[in-house]
């Protein structure tokens, strides 16, 4: 990904940036606005093509409803050090929720977990066994390796992966409400993927599968409004 402005270029307040210290050579950049009183905090984890600068309009729906937001950007993204991997992605994300619950008193309850595209899968793998208060999964992928097979079917790269990133079997670890959104225009993550996610989950949820939309464009159909009742409502 590219390189964010800074918050104030995207409509912002400048003084949200942020840096969380994941090892002893990477800091990783983040936004982060305090809720207002008594509002819960979505940690929201990004898509694989992206910087945090072009989440700004998604995050903004979120901030005027009064909520709490954390935006971190991965490492190896939005100019962070670090290579990127599945294991370094999981691990810097437990730590990013230990530094929001240690240095700004969240528990578990005041927090929704946000996962769109690749990020579903670091949403998956925080949320096991966690009584968040809910998870919003948007544009969920069974596995890695079933996306780039579906991208590549006359050759056996789903076996040549070595990030999994392995969504199903991890699906019914989660315990908190979870939200599954898809467009089922998606040309990246096919559809079926995030309905079969939804029919296989046995925990409390809903679906909001958006007939028009891709994979890029589900806010240009209105979906913040609905990601505001579910997250109400839970």
């Amino acid at each position: 990904s590219g390189t964010p402005n800074k918050p104030e270029y995207y409509g912002l307040s400048n003084n949200i940036e942020t840096y969380i210290k994941i090892s002893k050579s990477i800091n990783l950049i983040s936004w982060f606005i305090k809720p207002k009183k008594n509002m819960p905090i979505i940690v929201y984890f990004h898509g694989n093509s992206f910087d945090i600068g072009e989440r700004a309009y998604r995050i903004k729906n979120y901030i005027n409803k009064g909520f709490g937001i954390l935006l971190p950007a991965y490492r190896g993204y939005s100019g962070n050090k670090g290579k990127p991997n599945e294991k370094k992605l999981y691990e810097d994300s437990k730590i990013i929720i230990k530094w929001l619950k240690d240095k700004h008193s969240f528990s578990d309850k005041d927090i929704v977990i946000y996962g769109e595209s690749l990020g579903t899968a670091v949403a998956v793998e925080l949320s096991q066994k966690k009584d968040y208060k809910c998870i919003i999964l948007e544009a969920p992928f069974t596995s890695i390796g079933d996306v780039a097979q579906k991208l590549y079917p006359l050759y056996p790269v789903k076996f040549l992966i070595w990030d999994k990133f392995d969504n199903l079997n991890k699906i019914n670890k989660l315990t908190a409400p979870t939200l599954f959104i898809h467009g089922k225009k998606d040309e990246i993550v096919p559809f079926e993927m995030g309905r079969k996610l939804y029919k296989i989950y046995k925990g409390k949820k809903l679906n909001l599968f958006v007939d028009e939309a891709k994979h890029n464009d589900l806010y240009d159909y209105g979906i913040a409004s609905d990601v505001i009742k579910f997250i109400e409502n839970n």
